[in-house]
């Protein structure tokens, strides 16, 4: 099994892709320490800051030796300059709110899982024609689960992950319309939580979270 196809496995078995950002290096760490208390073990890290880079390369240098089992991705990411630097850090893969010729292009060259994200039919063509499996579905909350459900029969091969707006009151309809995962960012990691330093109560929710998916699941079996 490939490097990309076994991070997509390791998203699918979490069931949630956690995502945040804060322009503190340490508050970084502290989140990520939580969300690897609670089970998580793939992280994206926002690039939605000027620090988000330096912050990155911190976390991974940290996390490399504290926790080696943490697979550690980059989001946000916009452009080549971004990803070509995210990879220079250690990136495992890079995760974007859109579509990009050259950034497909990187991640074929350089054989790093890319997760662009797609909300038309037309997006969700290029990312198959440029051999992507995984996609984002972004914005979810503009879409909803329909869309999912409607494309699915269309996209037999692409699996879906819809991020924006997703929280535990929604999560049961769009793993029903199919998902494989979920992204899941300011409903699990709020800037006031972390402005609070609530490490403990981002790793019980988390630590929810996690069982609501499997709950979920075990429904749909």
């Amino acid at each position: 099994m490939h490097k990309e196809e076994k991070i997509i496995q390791a998203i699918i078995l979490q069931g949630a892709l956690p995502l945040f950002f804060h322009p503190d290096e340490n508050i970084s760490v502290r989140v990520t320490e939580s969300l690897y208390a609670s089970g998580i073990r793939v992280v994206e890290y926002t690039n939605r800051g000027k620090q988000a880079l330096k912050n990155f390369r911190s976390l991974k240098k940290t996390f490399s030796k504290q926790f080696p089992d943490l697979i550690l991705g980059l989001g946000t990411v916009q452009d080549s300059k971004t990803a070509l630097k995210a990879l220079e850090y250690g990136a495992d893969f890079l995760v974007s709110p859109g579509y990009s010729k050259g950034l497909a292009k990187i991640s074929l060259e350089k054989n790093i899982l890319w997760i662009p994200g797609c909300m038309t039919a037309t997006e969700l063509m290029q990312a198959q024609e440029s051999g992507l499996g995984f996609v984002k579905i972004f914005p979810a909350s503009m879409v909803g689960p329909g869309f999912v459900q409607s494309v699915k029969e269309v996209f037999p091969d692409l699996l879906f992950m819809p991020t924006g707006g997703i929280n535990s009151g929604n999560l049961e309809s769009w793993f029903k319309a199919g998902v494989s995962a979920v992204g899941v960012g300011s409903s699990l990691i709020s800037n006031s939580l972390m402005e609070n330093k609530d490490f403990e109560i981002i790793k019980t929710n988390t630590g929810d979270l996690l069982k609501q998916i499997a709950a979920i699941r075990s429904h749909l079996v």
